[in-house]
């Protein structure tokens, strides 16, 4: 049996691929079914009956033109559905009692249905089921209301209604097959953009977690060089202060690169992101590299934010101070504020520096400080202003909700600017 459902799937596909061979071995089959069928005579007392007629010459070319005809019914349908009209028409009308080449026109009408669209099956079909049928019960040798007119008027009714249920099926499945590769698709865009999130997310966090220590490490070699032969304790101090920073910038790396890791993988860190919680920890590192800082922070005060609101204060608080130390120079202070102000937390970094040439930007220019701020801080919902202060020194001011909503990236301030620091 298995051997037998197998032979005929693989007959099945060898049909599929080769249409043309199909429809040879259907067009042979209906001319053998009208053959057999033009042998009997449909008009005897107890039903048809075999061996008493013997169909004429003509019927039988007819026969084989109408079966011939069907070789090309799905490539010219509607041409193969008139030639076969034509030749049952004229079966019709001509012999007596007529051969049964109206079957070439049931089968050429059932491919029109089951090709075109429902309109042009309705009007093909009805104009079919009149022509033939009234070529028979005027013109034909039986009787207008013999049985044999009624069959054709009931076998091209029911060829055209069995070919637009097979053409509404198959325009079901199709649409059920279109929709199914649609949604595979949108999940497959949506896994995209969410790897694409994910990596943003990552770059901004090694960017502040290499901008942040790295800083701080150079202004503390910076120290530690300059004081190295005249203050050695100091020196010590300073190095003392890289190697710890180094250390800071190693954790915060090694978290932040084991989000790459396999979900199972057991070295893969289980710490909770930095957020406000070790904010004194942040400011003490900076205080260490000799700038004073000054802190207000309520919003410790309320119930804990949302892990990425969270997040992203902290970071643009590191940011921020990275800023301060990069570019204000030297004798400058910073004050940080984080505040809770209805359904918002808003942060505020200022400092008093003079800024570096070039208009307070980073000299080496290609930086991406302010931007990767402004982009964590839109995409949480809210809103990111940065600019120089009248009188000197640069603020930083940001406002996020406590209930993140997704905005568009890269949205000027409220006063149009994107700004200076990098």
């Amino acid at each position: 049996m298995t051997t037998l459902g197998t032979g005929v799937l693989r007959i099945r596909d060898w049909l599929r691929d080769h249409p043309l061979a199909l429809d040879g071995a259907l067009a042979l089959a209906v001319y053998v079914a009208m053959v057999v069928g033009s042998f009997a005579d449909p008009g005897a007392h107890h039903g048809p009956t075999f061996g008493t007629r013997v169909p004429a010459a003509g019927s039988v070319v007819l026969m084989a033109l109408g079966a011939l005809a069907l070789v090309w019914r799905r490539r010219r349908p509607m041409a193969v559905l008139a030639a076969t009209g034509v030749l049952a028409v004229v079966e019709l009308v001509t012999a007596d009692p007529p051969a049964p080449v109206v079957m070439s026109t049931v089968i050429a009408l059932y491919t029109v249905a089951a090709r075109t669209d429902r309109p042009t099956t309705w009007r093909v079909g009805l104009l079919t089921m009149a022509v033939l049928t009234a070529a028979a019960m005027f013109f034909g040798a039986a009787p207008w209301y013999s049985q044999e007119n009624l069959g054709i008027f009931a076998w091209t009714g029911m060829a055209g209604a069995a070919g637009d249920a097979v053409r509404s099926r198959r325009a079901f499945v199709d649409a059920i097959r279109e929709r199914a590769e649609r949604a595979e698709r949108t999940r497959e865009e949506e896994a995209r953009r969410r790897v694409a999130e994910e990596r943003l997310r990552i770059a901004r966090d090694l960017h502040d977690v290499v901008a942040h220590h790295i800083a701080l490490v150079n202004v503390q070699a910076g120290v530690a060089a300059h004081v190295m032969d005249r203050r050695p304790d100091q020196a010590k101090e300073a190095l003392a202060h890289v190697r710890e920073a180094s250390r800071s910038a190693l954790n915060e790396l090694r978290a932040t690169v084991g989000l790459l890791r396999q979900s199972g993988d057991p070295t893969a860190p289980t710490e909770p992101a930095p957020g406000l919680a070790v904010l004194d920890e942040l400011v003490e590192t900076v205080r260490r590299a000799g700038l004073p800082v000054e802190v207000a922070c309520a919003a410790k005060d309320g119930p804990p934010l949302p892990a990425a609101v969270d997040l992203a204060a902290y970071r643009v608080i590191q940011e921020a101070l990275t800023n301060v130390r990069k570019h204000a120079g030297t004798g400058a202070k910073a004050e940080i504020s984080v505040v809770r102000v209805g359904n918002t937390v808003e942060i505020m970094v200022l400092d008093n520096g003079r800024g570096t040439a070039g208009g307070g930007s980073d000299p080496a220019g290609g930086g991406h400080g302010l931007l990767g701020m402004r982009e964590r801080v839109t995409a949480l919902g809210g809103t990111l202003t940065a600019g120089p202060r009248y009188g000197g020194g640069f603020r930083v001011h940001a406002i996020l909700p406590l209930k993140a909503r997704a905005q568009e990236p890269d949205q000027p301030d409220a006063a149009g600017r994107t700004g200076e620091r990098a």
